[in-house]
């Protein structure tokens, strides 16, 4: 693979998603909901996992592009407290 996956995190695919009723796609990580999306971005993501659905790791690169950078270290505050 090229230089974004350069330690092969996404062959473990640690990304899922679901797609609701209503429409709206709800992003998890390694279980965890850290997205939700609703109305015009969730049409625009939903039409890009169409396109890349039967490759998983073109799949998991776009999920983990559409979460951004969530994990700054700060995570286990929350479970300190």
């Amino acid at each position: 693979m090229s230089d974004i996956d350069k330690r092969n995190r996404l062959s473990e695919e640690p990304f899922t998603y679901r797609i609701t009723k209503k429409g709206t796609v709800v992003i998890y990580y390694k279980g965890k909901q850290i997205k939700f999306l609703k109305d015009r971005e969730a049409l625009r993501l939903i039409e890009r996992i169409n396109k890349v659905e039967n490759n998983i790791t073109e799949l998991q690169l776009l999920l983990a592009k559409i979460t951004g950078n969530f994990k700054r270290g700060n995570e286990k505050l929350g479970k300190n407290k």
